[in-house]
């Protein structure tokens, strides 16, 4: 099954990024083989919509859950709409992430977990 953790680098070894829509890498990983594929999200600069263009690269990566700090109300509408998990509330690195997400240590969230304006500067 493939995963999706929000990172703030390109390795397994990265810190999980506190923001979904404008996190700076999807690190896209198979949770059987531990295959991952590090993405440099396209939308950290965008000027609006950022979680549900990174809602939609989720759902194009066919990822089963999306993993990170924060969510906002569109990404998570757009996520949910997909029928892809989504838990918030993690941090530590990508490795460890994905080992608590195989131990069922990490539960899905049932709604967004910031408010739409989350994660823009000032």
């Amino acid at each position: 099954m493939k995963i999706c953790i929000t990172s703030r680098g390109n390795t397994l070894d990265a810190e999980v990024d506190p923001r979904f829509g404008r996190c700076a890498y999807f690190v896209v990983v198979d949770t059987e083989t531990h295959a991952f594929e590090a993405i440099q999200n396209p939308n950290t600069e965008a000027a609006g919509g950022a979680g549900i263009q990174s809602g939609q690269l989720m759902v194009d990566k066919q990822v089963k859950a999306v993993i990170t700090g924060n969510v906002g109300p569109n990404a998570f509408q757009t996520l949910q709409a997909a029928g892809i998990d989504v838990i918030t509330g993690v941090a530590g690195s990508v490795k460890e992430t994905v080992e608590k997400y195989n131990k069922n240590e990490l539960k899905p969230t049932q709604g967004p977990s910031v408010n739409s304006r989350f994660g823009l500067p000032g």
